[in-house]
């Protein structure tokens, strides 16, 4: 940006090391200051941070921090204006998640699909990892599935393939508020949970969900057999 004004001014400071590529830093920054590089969160332009720190209360890393340095002085018009370009293409959020793209299918793969009628293969309720009790009798001896909520819409057979023979909680780290992990723990001890496996989609916001439940694995004290299923946003199973 030549011949820009640089001022000394509060600013904020993104420790890459520490970043885990949540994106919720994006979402909070109303300015477009951030943006994720390589899978890390990023300061772009200095003259888009305001400096008011909207971003630290939501990264849950720690990576995010004030410093004082030298710094262009925040520039409201630039920031509106490079909102208003971003506005057709993505929501106002910045997530990469939230891309808008129409998932057109051959005819006779949607007439595969429907054949005939898909049985349901939830064994319990409630579902929301917020609001399952963690001593809930289903949990005895359960295989459990931890699924993103939008798991199930992506992937036409969800309930066949991954539902069927499991206990299922569903969550999704971008919109519930706080952090699943200490709830996870939870039931993880307090029951004889057989297996977990973890249901996520592709986008980066999802990895939330698969951290809450690393975490609860560390945490949990015992040795339970796990792995990640990660679904594409048009419904493909990217790797098991």
């Amino acid at each position: 940006m030549k011949g820009e004004t640089l001022v000394f001014r509060k600013i904020i400071k993104i420790d890459e090391s520490k970043c885990d590529g949540c994106v919720l830093c994006i979402s909070a920054c109303h300015e477009g200051a951030i943006g994720l590089v390589d899978g890390k969160a990023k300061l772009l332009r200095d003259d888009y941070c305001d400096g008011l720190g909207d971003c630290l209360p939501v990264c849950h890393t720690g990576a995010i921090s004030f410093e004082e340095r030298e710094a262009a002085e925040y520039d409201e018009v630039a920031v509106k204006a490079n909102m208003g370009a971003k506005q057709p293409k993505t929501l106002a959020c910045g997530c990469p998640g939230t891309n808008a793209k129409t998932i057109i299918r051959e005819e006779n793969e949607v007439a595969r699909e429907h054949t005939a009628k898909v049985a349901t293969h939830l064994n319990q309720w409630p579902v929301q990892i917020k609001l399952v009790p963690t001593n809930a009798p289903y949990f005895a001896g359960a295989n459990l599935l931890i699924a993103a909520d939008c798991a199930a819409y992506a992937y036409g057979n969800f309930h066949g393939d991954y539902m069927k023979n499991r206990i299922t909680t569903i969550g999704c780290p971008k919109l519930d508020e706080g952090d699943y992990s200490e709830k996870l723990t939870a039931i993880l001890k307090e029951n004889n949970i057989k297996s977990v496996t973890i249901a996520r989609m592709e986008v980066p916001c999802c990895g939330g969900i698969e951290d809450a439940v690393k975490t609860a694995l560390q945490n949990c004290g015992k040795l339970i057999p796990w792995h990640v299923v990660t679904i594409s946003t048009d419904g493909r199973i990217l790797e098991k």
